[in-house]
């Protein structure tokens, strides 16, 4: 199985703690109906959302109707594996499977009679069905196409032995947590931006300056399609976690967010304020073109957060513009994880306002094309005015791609 941090592991031991009620996502689907099927179940606590197990798995040639029942057999399964005395709510986008099994509706189809009397055996005394919108029920809907596209097969559940994705990137540390006590109500909830630099261009491979909206505005190659991709899917974990994907709306990011908001399966927004910095005359050009062509220019801008390329902006434009955007996305997205594609000036920006650090902290940082950084905002401190804030990765990347993982990169 693919692991994303070591956060997933085929099966593990049963919790081994007493779980009182658990939550029963579900769902089936067939491409023909009947045709290729397969179903999604997962098993959460109900009172944290903490994913206890899921299972995503293919049965062959069937109709939607008999993979839902079938999702729902298998999740019951897991809850008797998993939750054994625990109280179950079950939760479905399929009116049919819970009318039938609510006893509301009676059970017509002769396939459908043998699979609802086995979800019936299995259900514990008290066992709840309830219907939600298909657009809610994302995580189940993920682990059927998942199952149907080959990526995955069988049982999972959470690694304990590994820090998990979802760990390092919704977990405030324990400093914080301490520092949230007493705080204005709400303060413990972070705002978390789980930042992405887009995925590499032309430019970024002849290492050319290449700017914001008014720059030549190159789109993406196929290698970096390639790492926004790998990068997205090393953050599927946190999907139901996320609750947008906001881009610059300049070509390279909007694309890469494209590809994000796909595999998260969550809405895609752009934030103007998160664009890269405008290098006006320069844009297009090498450094060593713009020291010979501009050199009197570069060497000001070097010594200068306040000087700007001609046409351009200054580090300092650059900075208000961003905080201003951050400061939208905080009060759109109050307390919840958005993720956030973006470029190298913007994202170091966001850092150095994060750490308290001077913005000049920004030309001693280095960021990799498709890397992700986790920064979040704690609202209302002790004097319910300043706000706390906590780094919480940076520079990321996938396991495949991470250059630790090739000595001679170093």
């Amino acid at each position: 199985m693919r692991s994303a941090s070591g956060s997933w592991c085929a099966r593990a031991s049963p919790v081994s703690e007493v779980t009182r009620k658990v939550l029963l996502e579900v769902d089936g689907g067939s491409r023909g109906n009947p045709g290729p099927a397969a179903y999604g179940a997962v098993l959460k606590d109900a009172e944290t959302g903490v994913v206890i197990a899921e299972d995503g798995s293919t049965i062959g040639v069937a109709t939607n109707n008999v993979a839902e029942y079938s999702g729902l057999i298998a999740g019951l399964r897991l809850a008797e594996e998993f939750a054994p005395d625990a109280q179950i709510e079950v939760r479905l986008d399929s009116k049919l499977v819970v009318e039938q099994m609510s006893g509301r509706w009676k059970i017509k189809h002769p396939d459908m009679r043998p699979l609802a009397a086995e979800a019936t055996r299995l259900a514990p005394h008290g066992t709840t069905y309830t219907w939600m919108p298909r657009a809610h029920n994302t995580h189940a809907d993920r682990l059927v196409n998942e199952a149907l596209d080959g990526k995955h097969e069988g049982v999972r559940v959470p690694d304990t032995e590994e820090d998990s994705l979802i760990e390092e990137i919704e977990s405030p540390p324990p400093s914080m947590q301490t520092q949230a006590r007493g705080w204005s109500a709400g303060a413990g909830t972070p705002t978390t931006l789980v930042l992405v630099r887009h995925g590499v261009t032309a430019h970024t491979v002849d290492k050319r300056f290449s700017g914001g909206l008014a720059s030549s505005n190159p789109a993406l190659s196929e290698e970096g399609r390639a790492q926004v991709r790998a990068t997205a899917e090393w953050l599927e974990p946190i999907a139901e976690r996320v609750d947008a994907v906001i881009a610059s709306p300049v070509r390279r990011t909007r694309e890469s967010a494209e590809i994000v908001a796909e595999v998260l399966g969550r809405p895609l927004t752009e934030e103007p304020g998160f664009a890269e910095m405008e290098f006006g005359v320069w844009d297009g050009l090498t450094f060593g073109e713009v020291a010979e062509a501009h050199p009197e220019a570069l060497e000001a801008w070097l010594g200068s957060l306040d000087s700007a390329p001609e046409g351009g902006e200054s580090f300092r434009v650059v900075e208000k513009r961003v905080l201003e955007g951050l400061q939208r996305v905080l009060d759109a997205h109050a307390g919840r994880t958005v993720v956030v594609v973006s470029h190298v000036t913007p994202i170091k920006t966001l850092v150095a306002h994060a750490v308290n650090a001077p913005l000049d902290s920004v030309f001693r940082m280095e960021l990799s094309p498709a890397s992700v950084t986790v920064v979040s905002f704690f609202t209302g401190g002790p004097d319910g005015k300043e706000p706390r804030t906590s780094m919480r990765l940076y520079n990321a990347l996938p396991p495949a791609r991470d250059a630790f993982s090739n000595p001679t990169a170093w």
